[in-house]
């Protein structure tokens, strides 16, 4: 009897939270849902040397937040410092690192008193240009660019201990990650270098692991952070020519899923996590792409995208698909035979959104 009491008991629960998750729901499809308060808060961005990664950088910093910024671009870093500056940020600190390379991620990271590495980061180069005109107040040097420390060899780890932890002295632990980096190949799969498939899932998947690893033990020690994983839509379905892009994207967001089902599970309610699927992004990356239905299916703005993502982040969803479309024809994948799936794409055109791919140009 009593495992029957417990099953119907379990049943009521389920249906009683369902219900007001529903309710809840609906209340928020009609009023704005609150937004929570990120002033003070340290957001670590990577790949903030331009694009998306920049753009996040100055809306934080309009929010108050104190910006952590890395990317493997040392001169697009410092700018966005700058720009951050300018755009009213009380702190920031700037870093070059190459997320690809877990041994650099843990040495630019912070160390934590759970952690199981040991982590380096370099010590401050200068500070970050300031506004003409302008000192900071006091002894403050709110605005700092850094470098990652290579462990060179021959040199003791006992050489290394006044930089040790630096990042954490400095800055303090990280309560909001955004991994953003990313890069793109656009070649089809058996013309793409093995090379630069690793890079793919070096970049794009396996940076994650390392951040999480560095960043996460703080955020349970202190149970309150957010995790922010910017996938895309080709973490959602497979795309013709960019079949190492896709499957990086694809564990990105797997990894993403993962870890929330982790917090949740083990009740880290001060834990969040926002994953964010967009379609194609105009910020070069995949300059020369098109769709076929730009009303449907557009390439977005960058703006328009981070201000989507910054939403969805300040009211802590845990999916962010955009444009909304992408919402129903995920719903269209799971439902409709292979075949009509197939159809479907092609009349959409999503089979040739990279035939006019040309990518990032670099600058002389």
């Amino acid at each position: 009897m009593a495992p029957d009491l417990n099953s119907t008991k379990d049943l009521f629960v389920f249906l009683g939270k369902s219900v007001f998750s529903v309710l809840e729901d609906m209340v928020f499809t009609l009023i704005p849902k609150p937004q929570k308060n990120v002033a003070g808060e340290i957001v670590l961005i990577t790949g903030a040397g331009s694009g998306l990664g920049r753009l996040l950088a100055l809306k934080f910093a309009s929010l108050g937040s104190v910006l952590v910024l890395w990317d493997i671009n040392k001169e697009g870093t410092e700018e966005t410092c700058e720009m951050a500056q300018a755009a009213g940020a009380t702190r920031v600190y700037a870093y070059t690192c190459d997320c690809s390379q877990r041994e650099e991620v843990y040495r630019v990271a912070d160390q934590t008193s759970h952690s199981w590495a040991t982590f380096f980061v370099a010590p401050r180069i200068h500070q970050c240009s300031e506004k003409k005109g302008t000192r900071p107040a006091s002894n403050e040097q709110p605005y700092h660019i850094g470098k990652s420390l290579h462990m060179q060899k021959g040199k003791r780890e006992s050489d290394y201990s006044d930089v040790q932890g630096q990042v954490k002295r400095e800055v303090g632990d990280v309560s909001i990650l955004i991994n953003n980096a990313g890069i793109v190949t656009g070649k089809n799969f058996l013309d793409c270098p093995d090379e630069l498939i690793e890079k793919s899932f070096d970049v794009n998947f396996k940076a994650h692991l390392w951040t999480y690893k560095a960043f996460l033990p703080a955020m349970i020690a202190n149970d309150h952070g957010h995790l922010v994983c910017i996938s895309s839509s080709a973490g959602l379905t497979g795309v013709n020519g960019l079949a190492d892009y896709c499957a990086s994207k694809f564990a990105a967001f797997g990894f993403a899923e993962a870890v929330f089902a982790e917090t949740v599970a083990q009740k880290q309610m001060g834990i969040k996590t926002t994953i964010v699927c967009p379609l194609l992004i105009n910020t070069g990356m995949f300059e020369g792409c098109t769709t076929k239905f730009p009303s449907l299916l557009p390439v977005l703005e960058p703006e328009y995208a981070v201000r989507k993502i910054v939403d969805a982040i300040l009211q802590e969803k845990v999916y962010l698909y955009i444009p909304r479309v992408l919402y129903f024809l995920v719903f269209l994948k799971s439902i409709l035979s292979s075949k009509i799936a197939t159809l479907l794409c092609e009349y959409l055109g999503i089979f040739n959104v990279m035939d006019g791919f040309v990518g990032k140009k670099k600058k002389d």
